[in-house]
């Protein structure tokens, strides 16, 4: 299966600017379908981008973030070539992860 985050990061100097795209429904639970029933509540939890193993963003979402969310952050620390992770967990006990390598 193919994973549901999409990311870019990119080493300027000592900058490394992250772009991500992830695919996730991330319904309120207080939204109705076209039949009038609640659709249940399914959002990411957390999200973490890790760095060479340390931590450089963290997340706690709830209900309240759109669908398919987009995150763009930059952080100090990197160089180009070094491994970047992104994991995420939601509330029904899904995740994803995905590494990358900074550009």
């Amino acid at each position: 299966m193919a994973s549901s985050i999409r990311v870019r990061a990119t080493a300027n100097g000592d900058i490394t600017e992250v772009q991500a795209l992830i695919q996730h429904p991330m319904d309120s639970g207080f939204v109705k379908d076209a039949k009038g029933e609640i659709i249940p509540a399914h959002f990411i939890q957390e999200l973490t981008f890790a760095c060479n193993g340390k931590d450089v963003f963290v997340a706690d979402w709830g209900p309240a973030v759109s669908k398919d969310p987009y995150v763009k952050f930059s952080f100090k620390g990197a160089k180009k070539g070094d491994d970047l992770k992104i994991s995420w967990t939601d509330n029904k006990s899904g995740s994803d992860e995905i590494t990358a390598k900074i550009s």
